[in-house]
């Protein structure tokens, strides 16, 4: 399945949520008035029974665009995540919330998980001294992510930094402001996972295929 290129607004509004795909504009009162009216709706809201599977369903989409995954890279998360010693569910939070571009959307150098991703891609992110452009790639304890020196000046990544007190940063990372850079203090847990999810749903959903 190809990534989804289409309104980012029409994800959150399918999930009945914010998953805060919009960059600053997601934190507009606008945003948070539309989301109890699915795509293709006008003024009702949306009211229908779901089924055991429906549920399921919709909690591991919401998880996937949460990170903008497409479904055969959230599954090989979910297998791999599913391998690892302790809950599966936590893994998985974890290991999505380690991939280098969340990591430099929660360090705030750019407002969006899209934005992120595309910075990676084209190379102006720095893992300890070195460039990495695998957005996939997941960062250790002691990491050292930064932007590269010719790319801070850039409008979007200035504009990202200067609202970052407003949107915070976890507490597993250590942002600095001055130098565009951050350490990742701790691996993260369930618990730095703020948004309404309910992970054991997604496991079942697996296990059901």
């Amino acid at each position: 399945m190809a990534r989804y290129t289409g309104p980012t607004t029409k994800l959150s509004r399918r999930e009945g949520q914010e998953l805060f795909l919009k960059g600053d504009r997601s934190f507009s009162d606008k945003a948070a008035r539309r989301l109890n009216i699915l795509p293709g709706q006008s003024q009702s809201k949306f009211k229908q029974k779901s089924s055991e599977y429906a549920i399921r369903l919709r909690e591991k989409q919401k998880l996937k665009r949460i990170y903008g995954l497409t479904e055969k890279q959230f599954r090989i998360n979910f297998v791999k995540s599913n391998k690892q010693p302790g809950v599966t569910g936590n893994n998985l939070i974890s290991n999505l919330e380690r991939r280098l571009d969340n990591v430099v959307y929660r360090l705030g150098f750019l407002s969006s998980r899209n934005e992120a991703r595309q910075y990676v891609n084209h190379g102006h992110i720095l893992v300890n001294g070195k460039k990495v452009d695998i957005p996939s790639f997941l960062v250790s304890i002691n990491d050292a992510i930064e932007i590269k020196e010719k790319s801070k000046d850039k409008k979007r990544i200035k504009e990202s930094v200067e609202s970052v007190a407003r949107r915070g940063v976890p507490e597993w990372l250590d942002f600095n402001s001055d130098k565009v850079s951050g350490v990742v203090k701790r691996l993260p847990t369930r618990d730095d996972f703020t948004l309404p999810l309910d992970e054991q749903l997604i496991i079942e959903f697996y296990s059901k295929l």
